[in-house]
């Protein structure tokens, strides 16, 4: 089976991460805690697993801030390499050679601190996905016996998800850790499974010393999302942060996502690269593909038509990139390659059948939720809207399939991913993605694994788009 699965994706067995949290950085996402207790500045250790969903701009994992000039953190520069750096004289200056441009990839990161080693490179330390990784970009260590601008309490906000001057973080977090007293190595926080050699968590963190300025965040509690769960109670204030921002897609099961990679734009993706924004400008250019796709097996997602005219587009494309080069118009355009639909909220909107518009019917309105099934075993596809499947199909029994195999040619026998794309005229085309990782509000239906949560209950035999149902179905 040839399908695209991101690098660190899900392991079978062991623990299993039930929720992340979703960060906005246009929304100005965050977590605050200013009550927090002052603990040890010179042994700490934070942990978390974290996915990005934008790249090239300064975004920040952790801090410790009271102003702009007086703050330490660790931060995602605008290079897309990790830094600590502090204001506070001989705290270090600490930077990765290494970038972090994965936005399809969950990374474990561990930033462990005891500034009493009399060995300047053990005073802090970094580990990536199980491994020490050795600071290798500009780098002075903070001195000996240092008291960093970290767990300090009082005044100073303990942040996650910005700093003082904002640098908000994109992506989603999961399994954020924080244990005052020590310095832990990532083997505290995680293990390398024994068949496959991927980095995954460990259920015992739960039974780590956290120490008083400890917490422990796994989202579970959608109406508090904050909530502290290692009974010392330092819980997190979740600022422009709601409860369809916990998320399924977590470090042991990575969901699709919008690819901001895709093509080279006009669009703009944001909510964790499940919104579709493309721009006012006419324009071929603006496609977007999703980061998961599928040569066999059946799969199920759902879109919300949020806004647009009558050259919105929705569907799959071919994954074999190969045959096209652009979102343009000309003959090697994705536009030549689409099974889907041209939206309209005027006329019979035209259905895509491989290069020729085949068919119509599936006139839309703003906000209606638009249904994809598509099979690949038996070479199928299904679209609906709002729980009813056009020209009453039914994908659980195979009937009336919207496209069938005599419209997928040969360029589809590696697999479809699904796709959207805009050219507009002054209308902004805005879709909202659900793979089973709820990107609008009322999902609540999964799939026949019990996996991804849904507006509609998905055909028998229909799953969600993500690590843990592609890795089975290859089984």
């Amino acid at each position: 089976m040839s399908i695209i699965i991101p690098a660190n994706s899900a392991v079978g067995g062991g623990f299993e991460v039930a929720n992340g949290v979703r960060f906005d950085d246009g929304s100005s996402s965050n977590f605050s805690d200013g009550s927090a207790p002052s603990g040890n500045r010179q042994k700490f250790t934070w942990s978390a697993w974290v996915k990005r969903s934008s790249l090239s701009s300064i975004q920040t994992l952790v801090s410790s801030s009271y102003s702009a000039n007086d703050q330490g953190f660790l931060i995602f520069s605008n290079g897309d390499k990790l830094s600590w750096e502090s204001n506070n004289s001989g705290d270090g200056d600490l930077n990765t050679n290494k970038v972090f441009r994965d936005t399809s990839a969950w990374y474990h990161i561990v930033f462990s601190v005891d500034t009493t080693q009399s060995t300047a490179a053990n005073r802090i330390k970094l580990y990536i996905n199980g491994s020490q990784y050795v600071w290798d970009g500009n780098t002075t260590y903070p001195n000996q016996n240092q008291s960093l601008y970290f767990n300090v309490g009082g005044s100073y906000n303990t942040y996650i998800g910005r700093r003082a001057q904002g640098d908000y973080f994109d992506g989603y977090m999961s399994e954020i850790v924080f244990i005052n007293d020590a310095q832990l190595a990532a083997d505290s926080f995680g293990e390398f499974d024994s068949d496959s050699g991927v980095w995954k968590p460990l259920e015992s963190v739960e039974d780590l010393t956290f120490g008083t300025s400890g917490y422990y965040l796994n989202f579970q509690n959608s109406s508090a999302l904050g909530t502290d769960v290692s009974g010392i109670g330092n819980t997190f204030t979740a600022n422009n942060i709601a409860a369809v921002d916990q998320t399924t897609d977590t470090c042991t099961n990575n969901f699709a996502t919008l690819n901001p990679l895709s093509f080279n734009a006009g669009f703009t993706l944001s909510e964790g690269n499940t919104f579709f924004n493309g721009s006012s400008v006419q324009s071929w250019n603006q496609g977007c593909a999703a980061t998961m796709g599928a040569s066999s097996g059946k799969w199920y997602w759902e879109v919300k038509w949020i806004n647009g005219t009558n050259v919105s587009i929705i569907g799959v494309l071919p994954i074999d990139q190969s045959y096209y080069t652009s979102g343009g118009s000309g003959s090697t355009s994705v536009y030549n390659f689409i099974n889907g639909w041209q939206l309209s909220t005027s006329t019979a909107g035209d259905k895509y059948n491989y290069v020729a518009s085949n068919g119509s019917g599936f006139q839309r309105a703003h906000d209606d939720i638009i249904m994809f099934a598509m099979d690949m075993d038996n070479k199928k596809m299904w679209s609906g809207a709002n729980g009813t499947w056009y020209s009453s199909g039914n994908p659980a029994t195979g009937a009336n399939p919207t496209w069938e195999v005599s419209q997928f040619p040969t360029i589809f026998d590696n697999g479809f991913i699904p796709y959207c794309q805009s050219y507009n005229t002054g209308t902004v085309t805005e879709f909202a993605f659900n793979f089973g990782n709820p990107s609008f509000t009322g999902t609540d239906k999964a799939d026949g694994n019990n996996r991804g949560s849904f507006e509609y209950t998905p055909p028998s035999g229909y799953l969600a788009l993500c690590t843990k149902n592609l890795s089975e179905a290859l089984s």
